[in-house]
């Protein structure tokens, strides 16, 4: 699973601890899954860094990150997202029901449904994975393709073994297991780095386009091991595996009638990743990996704000909208959508203007240059464009959920899909701006999604003190302008020699940098006393203090 999965888990893991406990939040169990998602994270973005080190970005590395990125789809499309989401639902429902019994008998009839099924969209892809690279990478050369063609059938059995891992998380979460589950992933990513280099230095040591035969490799290692570690807990809580083919009953179909709307809502993101894939393939080697590493930075600081964030808000707006108090609702959102941008106006601001010691400090070592870490941080800087509406979708979109609107975002992500495909030849070809443009494009239909989101609530729910909102924003814009300024003397006097600069003197320098404009940032946010100061100081403590406590 990757970090934007375990991302998604660990909320949905919080959740579930709540309810378990009659709605009473389980601090330890947080504590937990927020370390695992932040190992995570980090181990995710080891593994970019390795691998671009050793290959670089061009000709090898596009090719796997296109090959990764088929299988990786439809785990996204229908098994960790819609299967897992729909199972949990269902089995937690038959716990309280029928009792432990029947639910581990759903589990065995759907954990035999998946891997039946899943194992014939195995053979299926693998067969049918020269249509599959002509339609999403058809700008690849035919040498090109010939690669991300053995290397997506080389890795489509991971949608099989990571959809079981996900079935097995979410069995996991139902009985209050976490820790196990949440640190699942971060087992994918140290297997993928260790087998992956290992076999790739044994296929080409001089790690050349064969050797990314051995990444292929890791990541079913990665995807094994994913699953594998949860057995272990699995057969502790009871659950014991017996193929059973009793499709037929009712929880099963229930588990089926709820993954439709899912597939459904989530597919307008996937032909979106498709559609960028297919621009990217056709600028010739280096912009899918640049656009890769690129995009990954820009989730960090999202997945870790968006985790906070979203746990505190979800549960409270659910509520509110099960009671009818409306008058909450609307206060919880704008809260949310305040703290939201407290977060990552300053977030975005610091990575626009040191995109490119960050990029060169993660990944300009080997084989990935200057030259690519100049054109990963401008693609870097346009993503950027959308991280403060990025935020703000992921606490307005489960809102509408909570309201019982569920078509409402599926729409406006399907109109995202038309803004994109339009902006993509806009920007990249019209206008010449290459893979910068599909980044830029993608920033802004964050925008746009994020706008007719707002209005759309604002519709349903009433006012979401827009005004209230808009101060907020202009006080964040202005203690950004000494940050800025920070930041800008640091690229004027600090980091024209980074070029020069051993390793140890760059780290110092970029880090030192971010600490000042952060205490900066801060001091002016608590002279001009900008709401959700005070809140964000609470739960940092809060969360210092389970750490302390796990």
């Amino acid at each position: 699973m990757t970090e934007g999965h375990a991302e998604a888990k660990s909320g949905k893991s919080v959740q579930v601890a709540a309810s378990a406990g009659g709605g009473r939040l389980s601090t330890r169990s947080a504590a937990v899954v927020g370390i695992a998602v932040l190992c995570s994270r980090f181990l995710g973005l080891a593994r970019e860094q390795i691998f671009l080190n050793l290959f670089g970005a061009g000709f090898a590395m596009d090719a796997f990150v296109a090959a990764f990125r088929i299988p990786n789809l439809l785990r996204d499309l229908f098994a960790e997202g819609a299967l897992s989401t729909a199972f949990v639902t269902t089995f937690s429902r038959k716990i309280q029901a029928e009792g432990e019994e029947s639910a581990w008998g759903l589990a065995r009839r759907v954990a035999t449904l998946a891997a039946v099924s899943l194992s014939a969209v195995t053979v299926l892809g693998i067969l049918a994975a020269p249509l599959l690279v002509e339609g999403l990478s058809w700008g690849f050369s035919p040498e090109k393709k010939a690669l991300t063609t053995e290397l997506t059938r080389l890795m489509f059995p991971f949608i099989l073994m990571v959809s079981l891992a996900a079935l097995a998380m979410g069995m996991l979460n139902a009985r209050n297991v976490f820790g196990m589950p949440a640190m699942a992933s971060s087992f994918f990513n140290i297997g993928s780095i260790v087998a992956g280099v290992s076999v790739g230095w044994w296929l080409d040591p001089s790690f050349g386009p064969r050797a990314t035969l051995g990444l292929a490799v890791g990541t079913l290692v990665g995807g094994a091991l994913q699953l594998l570690v949860q057995m272990p807990a699995l057969r502790r809580v009871g659950f014991r595996f017996k193929p059973d083919f009793r499709w037929r009953d009712e929880g099963v179909k229930a588990v089926l009638r709820l993954m439709g709307p899912a597939v459904v809502a989530a597919s307008a993101v996937q032909v979106n990743v498709m559609i960028n894939s297919a621009f990217a393939s056709h600028l010739g080697d280096g912009p899918m990996s640049w656009l890769n590493c690129a995009f990954r930075l820009m989730q960090l600081p999202l997945g870790l704000f968006g985790v906070a964030i979203g746990t505190v808000t979800l549960p409270l707006v659910s509520r509110s909208a099960a009671a009818g108090d409306w008058g909450e609702f609307r206060a919880v959102l704008g809260k949310g959508l305040r703290l939201a941008s407290l977060l990552t106006v300053p977030a975005t601001v610091g990575l626009i203007l040191l995109a490119r010691p960050v990029i060169s400090l993660i990944y300009e070592h080997g084989k990935f240059n200057a030259t690519s870490a100049a054109e990963a941080a401008a693609a870097l800087q346009f993503y950027t464009v959308g991280l403060v509406a990025y935020s703000a979708i992921k606490i307005l979109a489960p809102a509408f959920y909570a309201m019982d609107r569920r078509r409402t975002p599926m729409l406006v992500s399907f109109g995202a899909i038309g803004v994109n495909l339009v902006l993509n030849w806009f920007f990249a070809f019209r206008l010449g701006m290459g893979h910068r443009g599909l980044a830029l494009s993608t920033g802004c239909v964050a925008v746009l999604n994020c706008a007719a989101l707002y209005l759309l609530m604002r519709r349903y729910a009433g006012s979401l003190h827009g005004r209230f909102l808009a101060a907020t924003l202009a006080r964040i814009a202005a203690a950004c302008v000494p940050m800025a300024g920070v930041c800008l003397a640091a690229r004027a006097w600090v980091f024209p020699g980074w070029a020069t600069m051993a390793f140890p003197i760059q780290a110092a320098a970029l880090l030192g940098t971010i600490l000042v404009a952060v205490l900066v940032f801060f001091g002016c946010a608590i002279l001009l006393r900008i709401d959700g100061l005070e809140q964000l100081t609470g739960m940092l403590q809060r969360r210092w203090q389970r750490i302390r406590g796990v």
